[in-house]
């Protein structure tokens, strides 16, 4: 643990910087506890500058708990799609109808924690920033600040080790302006105590940091379980006729992505002949690196699972970001071939 006299200095050049450094994001710039929790549930499992432009569309759709509350599923989980992880979004939208049963947001950290798809960490969060409560968010950024700044060799990937840093963290937490301490110890992690080739002469804690001052932040924190990227190729196939697109959806109890409209591969249709090879993405989930082909197809006698849906309605129907970057793909090719030739598949 770091001195009284550190830990104080720790908190004022951290707040310090914070206030004259931290990006200007969307929000930042409320106390709304519901725009707040609906950002922090975004940013569980993706990037802020992917968030943004999400967010803002969220919420432009859903402005208060009560609207995200009466709406339908399809229709939240279609206004998600492309953020991944849609377990978030339903338990988002049983939160909202938990909230709206009760009339208020709740505004203590236990009744936080309460709701369906909040841990401890953004219940922490929300109940810090939304509410000025004294309660440390740790997530991976502030794992890897504590575990520097201490030169703590404890093991950040077990549950003794989280709650070791946790503790950690409600002792340096700043209870006078608990929200900002959480989200400068975020943003430093963010943008300056790096992963890799942390930022150090940008820090504005190096000269408290025991892992910098002893040159050994490259070995902290410690983790037990590094995972490598297991790598995987697949194809799907995009069949067309007048505006309409072969397309499978997956069943209500599906443990992944129930609802959701899927592009059918081998498993759906393996009748299904491919003519040409339309282009190629990656998509990565946790530790996977899908390498997907998109393959235009003659349409099969047996269509298994699959139905005919409108292509304009892709920006409505729950669709699978596979599905979306396939899209995404084949419009682009189309809009390089010459507008006589014609490539539709056969029937």
């Amino acid at each position: 643990m770091l001195s009284k006299e550190d830990a104080q200095e720790f908190r004022r050049r951290l707040l310090d910087w914070f206030d004259g450094a931290q990006r200007d994001l969307p929000w930042r710039h409320t106390r709304d506890p519901y725009s707040i929790w609906i950002s922090e549930i975004m940013l569980q499992q993706t990037r802020v500058t992917a968030a943004i432009p999400y967010y803002s569309r969220f919420l432009a759709r859903f402005p208060t708990v009560r609207a995200l509350a009466e709406a339908s599923q399809t229709d939240v989980l279609a206004h998600w799609a492309g953020l991944g992880y849609y377990y978030r979004a339903r338990n988002m939208h049983a939160a909202a109808k938990q909230i709206g049963s009760a009339c208020a947001f709740p505004n203590t950290y236990d009744e936080i924690r309460a709701l369906p798809g909040i841990g401890e960490y953004t219940a922490a969060a929300l109940a810090s920033i939304a509410f000025d409560l004294p309660h440390a968010a740790v997530d991976g950024n502030v794992l890897r600040v504590l575990s520097r700044v201490f030169a703590d060799p404890c093991d950040t990937s077990s549950a003794a080790g989280r709650k070791h840093f946790a503790r950690a963290a409600d002792v340096l937490l700043d209870r006078s302006r608990p929200g900002s301490f959480n989200q400068a110890m975020m943003e430093l992690g963010a943008t300056v105590c790096l992963p890799s080739n942390p930022q150090c002469l940008l820090c504005p804690v190096s000269a408290i940091c025991r892992a910098r001052t002893r040159g050994a932040q490259a070995s902290f924190p410690f983790s037990s379980k590094r995972m490598k990227n297991l790598r995987e190729s697949l194809d799907v196939f995009w069949i067309e006729r007048s505006g309409e697109l072969l397309a499978w959806q997956r069943p209500e109890d599906s443990r992944l992505m129930p609802g959701f409209w899927e592009l059918p591969g081998n498993e759906q249709l393996p009748e299904a002949f491919a003519v040409r090879e339309l282009g190629r993405f990656r998509h990565g989930i946790t530790f996977h690196d899908y390498r997907f082909r998109v393959l235009e197809a003659i349409l099969p006698n047996e269509l298994g699972p699959c139905r005919w849906i409108p292509i304009t309605s892709l920006g409505t129907l729950p669709a699978s970001t596979i599905l979306r970057k396939a899209h995404r793909i084949v419009s682009r090719h189309r809009s390089k071939e010459k507008p006589a030739v014609s490539h539709a598949a056969s029937e």
